[in-house]
């Protein structure tokens, strides 16, 4: 059952290559002979081999982060390295393949749709599309638990009609056994002029590989091994199905005919358009899952403002983020008015995801490096399959005018939100000043003495960024002291901690004062959502029950009647302040920060705290280099 369902959620994308890859490849040379046919086919073949089964299947899966998959999650793995650059390669990963996700639905349900036009001359593809895309979008909400669990059974339906499909019609031509061969390949692509072109439209076969490695923490290693061994079988068979079609077509080949659906018996027809757009749509499930995924791990690693995500489901693959889904559907609409049918978005396909598989290969051939693989191996490795991905890229770069421009524009969008918020973070951090916990210690027990103070509330709470729980930010202690000094029964200092696993949900506390001042750890996975709020209250009831602290109020009305006394949250926003003495990228950064974080939720919404009992404290933040200029008196 596992390996059925491995087959639903990991293959939609690679799945539905056969949709568009031939029509691509004859689209490059309408006036084909034998020779570059078998050569076409071969190339598919050796791809899939190469490209997909040797380095995602064979060894990316090796490269799990606590059992999930993706180039994030892969840099994740790579982060605390002393190569501090990496996180270049994978934000331009993340983006690149986002905007490959926002063309993939747009794609594979025009190629699906256009099959219509097989039946009757007409009929407006265009808005069909239209409305079967708004479809896939608006059910993201309502999660698909629902209806996952058919995913898998039709989609090994869809994989059986490839190879019967293929089956059927590979006997036309026997010389189409041929493609095994790679020499056919070479030969291919060594003397035919538009041997760039013709691996532009071979690369379309394997745009997929990525998700088999980002869908591992959904599946597993072993499920998603074996059952590619099923599903590699019936593409090749159903390739070269239509490549022994074509063989009989040489000299009276249609231009724009497709080749998937010129192979289909005419009483077929209409089941495999039905089928086509089922897998199509699964496609496009899979595709804005893994989308959701990784701005859930890119906002865990500061590569984007922290946003809304919900769970409508109770699975932990299951979230849904409004803002994604918002802006992956406006992106595939524009896609398909912008390009109105297949063979145009086919052109502007595939570049993007070219650079995801380069960053990836670079990402693996560090971490293939520091876990002990010896360097002659990852060097080797990185060697190869660069030079595989370079070619590819290259024959994709004469896309980059009829389309390609626009999913890099994407990309490029993406990718520049990631670097200015990662930076922004970075130069934030660097210039905020901690203080020992123990070196205020004696004052603010003091201050909990002192009734001169008016008490601020009975318990006051204070979130804190450090990275080190015996440090704290010195304008938390400066709001406790300094400014408006906050008396208080309990003072309890929490830092959420994101944790790379998807689901741990934990916690660690240390009593620095006796019924007092405490502080704690909060450990959340990144798909777990942040009610800082909810986790506090469990955590309190946990030390109440090991009678660490005693929650009723000590005012004497309300201890008299033994009533809890109120809890309240003090945010401090860190707002960068114009007179600071800094260099211009850095001012740039951080302005572009300040609009950014406009777009993301306020800290007390990211954390799920009560907004009716927090009170924010806005503070300069002066990022100064060198001595600041002082004065003078006249």
């Amino acid at each position: 059952m596992a390996l059925i369902v491995t087959v639903g959620i990991v293959f939609g994308d690679i799945g539905t290559s056969p949709l568009y890859v031939m029509k691509a490849i004859t689209g490059v040379n309408p006036e084909f002979n034998a020779d570059y046919i078998i050569g076409a086919v071969s190339c598919i073949i050796w791809t899939l081999t190469l490209q997909t089964t040797l380095k995602y299947v064979i060894i990316a899966l090796q490269a799990d982060n606590k059992g999930e998959g993706g180039i994030l999650a892969l840099y994740s793995l790579l982060k605390k390295i002393k190569h501090k650059w990496l996180f270049i390669p994978a934000i331009i990963g993340a983006s690149t393949l986002i905007a490959d996700g926002v063309i993939t639905p747009a794609v594979t349900v025009t190629s699906a749709i256009e099959g219509l036009e097989k039946l009757s001359e007409g009929i407006p593809v265009i808005p069909i599309v239209i409305i079967i895309i708004s479809l896939i979008f608006i059910i993201q909400p309502f999660g698909t638990g629902s209806i996952g669990k058919f995913f898998g059974p039709f989609m090994m339906t869809w994989f059986l009609m490839l190879g019967v499909l293929g089956i059927s019609h590979i006997f036309n031509d026997t010389s189409i056994f041929k493609a095994f061969n790679p020499y056919y390949a070479f030969n291919l692509l060594l003397h035919h002029p538009a041997w760039f072109l013709i691996l532009g439209a071979v690369f379309l076969c394997t745009t997929g590989a990525e998700a088999l490695y980002s869908d591992l923490g959904h599946c597993g290693k072993r499920n998603i091994t074996i059952s590619w061994g099923y599903v590699k079988v019936m593409l090749i068979l159903n390739y070269l199905g239509q490549g022994a079609w074509l063989l009989t077509q040489q000299g009276g080949y249609i231009k724009g005919t497709n080749p998937f659906y010129a192979i289909m018996p005419p009483w077929f027809l209409i089941i495999g358009i039905i089928m086509s757009t089922g897998a199509a749509i699964i496609a496009s499930q899979a595709l804005l899952s893994g989308s959701f995924t990784i701005f859930s791990e890119a906002i865990n690693l500061n590569f984007w403002p922290r946003i809304k995500i919900k769970y409508p489901g109770t699975h932990k693959g299951q979230l849904y983020i409004p803002l994604v889904n918002l802006f992956l559907f406006i992106g595939c609409i524009v896609t398909v008015l912008l390009f109105q049918s297949s063979s145009n978005m086919e052109a502007a396909y595939g570049l993007a995801i070219t650079l995801t598989m380069l960053t990836t290969t670079l990402l693996l051939g560090f971490w293939m490096k520091y876990n002990g693989i010896k360097t002659w191996i990852s060097l080797s490795f990185m060697t190869v399959f660069i030079f595989i991905e370079g070619i590819f890229l290259i024959s994709n770069a004469a896309k980059f005018m009829h389309g390609g421009w626009y999913t890099m524009l994407l990309a490029a969008i993406i990718f520049a939100i990631m670097f200015v918020w990662q930076k922004a973070t970075k130069i934030r951090n660097k210039f905020i000043e901690y203080h020992k916990f123990d070196d205020h210690l004696d004052i603010i027990s003091d201050i909990k003495q002192d009734n001169e103070i008016p008490k601020h509330a009975s318990n006051l709470v204070y979130i804190s960024k450090s990275e080190n729980e015996k440090e704290v930010e010195s304008k938390i202690i400066y709001s406790i002291i300094n400014k408006h000094p906050k008396r208080a029964d309990h003072y309890f200092i929490i830092r959420v901690n994101y944790d790379d696993a998807p689901d741990t949900l934990e916690y660690k506390y240390e009593v620095l004062i006796p019924d007092t001042l405490y502080s704690i750890d909060l450990f959340l996975g990144y798909r777990v959502d942040p009610k800082v709020s909810v986790y506090l209250r469990q955590i309190i009831e946990d030390m109440v029950e090991n009678k660490e602290i005693n929650l009723v109020s000590n005012y004497p009305a309300l201890k008299k009647r033994n009533i809890p006394g109120d809890f309240h949250f003090i945010i401090i926003h860190r707002l960068f302040s114009p007179s600071s003495n800094c260099r211009k990228f850095e001012k740039s950064v951080m302005r572009m920060y300040g609009y950014l974080s406009k777009i993301g939720l306020s800290t007390e919404k990211a954390l799920g705290l009560d907004t009716s009992n927090i009170t924010v404290e806005n503070v300069p933040l002066i990022i100064n280099h060198g001595k600041e200029r002082r004065i003078k008196r006249h």
